[in-house]
């Protein structure tokens, strides 16, 4: 059925990119499909030397041939089966926020959207945005980084980040200085953390010599709850170490960097309603945890 529906909206457009944009995969996979169909039938189908891509001989006996059954097809399904079906929306999300501030929530979201069914599929660090095994994608942007044409990007939260250490640590700490006495962990893909919040929130302009490095956010949240050393990141990473109070967060106000999280979706879903209603819960469940641990201190 692959084959067939990219085979029949490419003679019903003229286009590659066209059908792939109404099926909403990218026009790589939509071609690999007919080069799929031509192999099997061993003819080809479809004239690609002009401007318009069109049937040939033979793919206009096709496209007569199966075009009615297909869309019979379709009928039938929409008629008995299709409202009993689950809606699913393949997403690709960042492990540490994926981990620690998705997944707890997804119950939430299937309970208020039980016909949507949410898929998460493997997160790629080089991602180009093409894959079409993913319907959105909730990453990390960057100011060099433009997204792709295409893809639609709303912002989710994380720009903000904020110190954060176990409470026997915060205890000996009365000014943002004094935290140049602790063991500063940082992550290693964002070293310049530390000292853009030293700077900006406690007038610190000495650059503060860093401890131990961590690839992954969530090893090192696991260190700081460990006694490590503070932490400076975005707070809604550790809203259940907050909330059981093995973390702390002694010091405002939160600093604001030039990253965060973004929900990229393809601009050929833009009305697709489960997307709709996945992308509103979203921005509701962002702007709760920002007002939670973010907007009641100040921003800098």
């Amino acid at each position: 059925m692959p084959e067939l529906h990219a085979f029949l909206t490419v003679c019903q457009l003229g286009s590659f990119r066209r059908a792939a944009d109404v099926l909403c995969v990218t026009q790589a996979a939509v071609s690999r499909a007919v080069q799929r169909l031509e192999q099997r039938l061993e003819c080809t189908l479809l004239d690609r030397s002009g401007p318009r891509v069109q049937p040939t001989v033979r793919g206009r006996e096709f496209q007569a041939l199966v075009e009615v059954h297909v869309a019979g097809l379709e009928i039938a399904i929409g008629q008995f089966g299709a409202r009993a079906a689950p809606r699913k929306l393949r997403v690709s999300v960042l492990p540490t926020l994926g981990t620690r501030w998705l997944v707890p929530r997804l119950g939430q979201f299937r309970a208020l959207h039980p016909d949507i069914e949410i898929e998460l599929r493997p997160f790629h660090h080089d991602e180009n945005f093409t894959r079409d095994d993913v319907d959105l994608w909730i990453h990390l942007k960057r100011p060099a980084r433009a997204w792709p044409r295409g893809i639609r990007a709303q912002y989710l939260l994380g720009r903000e980040i904020l110190p954060a250490c176990t409470p026997a640590l915060a205890a000996g700490l009365r000014q943002p200085r004094d935290l140049l006495k602790l063991t500063l962990l940082q992550h290693i893909n964002y070293p310049g953390n530390w000292a853009l919040w030293l700077n900006k929130a406690g007038h610190v302009e000495t650059p503060p010599k860093l401890g131990p490095g961590f690839d992954l956010g969530n090893n090192l949240i696991v260190a700081a709850c460990a006694g490590m050393g503070a932490i400076v990141i975005h707070p809604v990473l550790i809203e259940a170490e907050l909330a059981s109070g093995q973390l702390v967060l002694p010091f405002s106000p939160a600093v604001v960097t030039d990253r965060g999280y973004y929900l990229g979706s393809r601009a050929a879903l833009a009305e697709n309603e489960a997307v709709e209603q996945f992308t509103r819960w979203l921005l509701d469940e962002s702007k709760a945890s920002t007002d939670r641990f973010v907007t009641t201190s100040r921003r800098l």
